[in-house]
């Protein structure tokens, strides 16, 4: 054995690992639990004590100039790796600059249409997108045979006919209306879900602009100052608005809001349907029902309420043809709004 301990001696010191994987391989062969030296010192339970005595000693010694030898290769790995990386670094060359992320298109919309009702007094508010029908429909007038509570339409939760995930953000109306007491001024924005197919005009999930406006003697004609209020913050005091006679279950009377045609300037295009006018965003007084349905005094309070969808806007602010580009995270396509940030 004295024999074996000898050559163990010589292999320890002529080993010299010059990578990360040979110098795991010498811990492992080595000193490990399973290495040569741990497998020595269980055959030493086999000799007499004297032996026992000897040659333990020395391959003591030997286990601990391999310890020794392992942590001083590591230190001259790494030294040698450093002085590798810094040989290579050219200090002449320019440091880099720093590359900023951008704002999300829809997400700088969402700030600005903010501050613009900001400033004539309404507040955020916000309310779950899991919502259930009375909420959803139920309170805004939608009669139980409604075509918008059609599964075609809705994304029902589970089985429970009662859950769903909400399909506009008037849900938050409601859920104001009930805990707030007049006079309540507000604007909601937020995901909103519906079973449709995706396409570049649609998509089943997008994002809605809700506000609603409650007090007493709340007319039509105010209504159509903050949407014309409205139109001109955001598009340009040059923008032309008109309102066409319309119906929804939760406003009496009801209108949609056109603006003209950002893409061709009202000229007639294929985006317009050669009209020269785009559709933005529906508006009414709000239903006497849907009041009642709050216990608001419809004899005393009215109000008005109007939404839009925020992708529509988008696209018409930043002329945009495919709405499925809202939802893709191409940076090409982020890249370009560098300059909205």
């Amino acid at each position: 054995m004295l024999e074996e301990l000898a050559l163990l001696e010589q292999e320890i010191e002529k080993y010299h690992p010059t990578t990360t994987q040979e110098l795991e391989d010498f811990r492992l062969k080595f000193i490990s639990k399973k290495g040569i030296i741990a497998d020595l010192f269980n055959k030493l339970a086999q000799l007499s004590s004297d032996e026992k005595r000897t040659l333990g000693n020395r391959l003591n010694i030997i286990k601990q100039r391999a310890q020794e030898k392992y942590k001083a290769e590591v230190i001259q790995l790494q030294t040698t790796t450093k002085k590798s990386i810094a040989t290579t670094e050219d200090y002449t060359l320019p440091s880099p600059t720093d590359t900023l992320g951008t704002i999300h298109p829809i997400s700088f919309l969402k700030t600005k249409i903010v501050e613009i009702f900001n400033k004539i007094g309404f507040n955020m508010v916000d309310g779950p997108e899991i919502e259930d029908d009375w909420h959803n429909f139920g309170a805004l007038n939608f009669p139980a045979n409604h075509p918008a509570r059609d599964m075609l339409d809705t994304f029902f939760i589970s089985q429970n006919p009662d859950i769903l995930l909400r399909t506009h953000t008037s849900s938050v109306q409601i859920r104001i209306a009930e805990s707030q007491k007049p006079p309540i001024r507000s604007i909601s924005i937020g995901r909103v879900y519906r079973n449709e197919t995706i396409s570049a005009r649609s998509h089943c999930m997008f994002h809605q602009v809700d506000g609603f406006y409650v007090n007493k003697n709340v007319s039509f004609a105010e209504l159509k100052q903050v949407l014309s209020y409205f139109m001109s913050s955001l598009f340009g005091q040059n923008v032309k608005v008109r309102l066409r006679p319309s119906y929804f279950p939760f406003t009496e009377p009801s209108a949609e809001i056109d603006i003209d045609c950002r893409m061709c300037a009202g000229q007639g295009c294929n985006i317009c349907k050669y009209t020269g006018w785009l559709e933005i965003m529906g508006a009414g007084m709000i239903d006497p029902n849907v009041l009642e349905n709050c216990h608001i005094d419809p004899t005393v309070y009215t109000g008005y309420a109007f939404g839009m969808g925020l992708e529509r806007v988008a696209m018409l602010l930043y002329q945009i043809n495919d709405l499925r580009l809202f939802t893709e995270n191409d940076i090409r396509f982020l890249k370009q709004f560098k300059a909205y940030t």
